[in-house]
């Protein structure tokens, strides 16, 4: 596998560094490849297959858009079984295309199946049966233009035959960089937990820049790990853990059509089947497949397209989780703040304005609002010795915080995003250049 790392160290992202990421290395039960299937001119990995040896347990959440994409279409109809492949595309959303593109993925996955199926029959001793409804797929790109099946079905023999039993950071990178579209760094996370005493590994890439916003936060991402553990308590882990994750980012205000976030299980730890959400060890497990979960809705936010900030919004002491979430969103999702945070301004009335168009509830006499550790609103007034100097030095950083504190009840809820810069437009105005 030629290991071709051009976006990584493109202009935009010149800082960037391999060893920013985190080590992942070798998950049992897991293989994967990529390929060029020729999307993009200047052509560039844009090609990804994950592939269970063995089958996978799974769940995924979708977007939340009336119109939807082609493949989320035929993930769903899937229903409640092992798979036995994820296959994603970059550059074509499969969204807005219609029958075309949904046969177009049929097509693809006949022949995924049957070129696996072969594989199986060479590698394996136990070979496993696969069948074109055993494949997931994801897809990102532009809505509307016509699905490329002819493209990516004759690069299934490649991607096939280029595929690596055993992982490592290199390879992990590359599969992040081949699920890019606008991102200027890939996004992987990594976690290990003990269940008993078996050691279990959780890995994962996203991928997502523009178009930012629950539910769920525009994007692909991919949690793998090699616990045995049931579809029915990663399909409860998996929606409990994306309210807090994946639900809390914003970039824009808009939503896709093909969000999804999916968790796959190949079981090869060999632990003892976790079976019920109750259960200690899912709680184990639990806290770090959200410590992925989160890593990787960082990284998103992080990487909003035009980004040079990072913004955390907290909202505390609320009556109920709800009025914290709509009050945070309110703030992340203002282009004024946002544009405030851009110009290093410390437009603390721009949060006021945000909390008051939230249209929650509030006592004005109770408000507290910090920058960081700078307090500037206390008990609803502009603190006396408030200092503007203080404030703008603080702006400056790449990492901002705005604390709320409403002081009415125990309830809390953070949202991630970041500032809205020239960048944005730029990158937008161009997206199909």
């Amino acid at each position: 596998m030629v290991l071709n790392f051009n976006n990584l160290f493109r202009s935009e992202s010149k800082n960037t560094k391999l060893s920013d990421f985190q080590d992942l290395d070798h998950l049992n039960g897991l293989a994967l490849s990529i390929t060029d299937a020729k999307l993009y001119n200047p052509s560039r990995d844009d090609l990804v297959l994950f592939y269970f040896r063995n089958g996978a347990n799974y769940a995924s959440v979708y977007t939340k858009s009336t119109i939807v994409s082609e493949n989320i279409k035929w993930n769903k109809s899937i229903g409640n079984k092992k798979v036995m492949a994820l296959l994603v595309n970059t550059r074509n959303a499969n969204a807005f295309t219609g029958k075309a593109g949904y046969e177009g993925l049929k097509k693809i996955a006949e022949e995924l199946s049957n070129q696996l199926n072969t594989k199986q029959k060479l590698d394996e001793e136990k070979p496993e049966k696969i069948k074109a409804k055993d494949i997931m797929f994801g897809c990102t790109g532009t809505i509307g233009e016509t699905f490329p099946t002819e493209k990516i079905k004759n690069s299934i023999s490649d991607i096939v035959e280029k595929i690596k039993y055993n992982q490592n950071k290199y390879i992990w990178t590359k599969a992040a960089l081949g699920i890019m579209t606008t991102d200027l760094v890939p996004k992987l996370a990594m976690e290990e937990c003990k269940i008993g005493n078996t050691s279990i590994k959780i890995y994962g890439v996203a991928k997502g820049s523009g178009m930012i916003y629950p539910n769920m936060a525009t994007t692909l991402g991919y949690v793998f790990t090699d616990a045995k553990i049931s579809q029915k308590v990663l399909k409860k882990l998996l929606s409990k853990n994306i309210e807090t994750t994946f639900n809390a980012i914003s970039c824009d205000g808009d939503t896709s059509t093909n969000d999804m976030v999916s968790v796959f299980a190949t079981g090869a730890a060999n632990n003892l089947i976790i079976k019920n959400i109750r259960d200690e060890r899912a709680k184990i497990f639990e806290k770090s497949f959200h410590n992925v979960l989160l890593n990787l809705a960082k990284r998103v936010a992080a990487d909003g397209e035009g980004a040079s900030k990072f913004i955390t919004i907290s909202v505390n002491k609320a009556k109920d989780e709800k009025d914290a979430k709509k009050i945070a969103f309110s703030i992340a999702n203002s282009p004024l703040v946002k544009t405030a945070v851009a110009g290093e301004d410390p437009n603390w009335g721009r949060i006021i304005m945000a909390i008051g168009k939230s249209k929650v509830s509030i006592n004005l006499n109770k408000l507290n609002i910090n920058f960081g550790d700078i307090k500037i609103v206390d008990k609803g007034q502009l603190l006396e010795n408030y200092s503007e100097e203080d404030a703008k030095r603080y702006m400056r950083n790449e990492k901002i915080d705005f604390k709320i504190n409403l002081n009415m009840g125990s309830k809390s809820f953070t949202v991630y995003t970041m500032d809205l810069t020239k960048k944005y437009i730029e990158i937008n105005a161009d997206y199909r250049s």
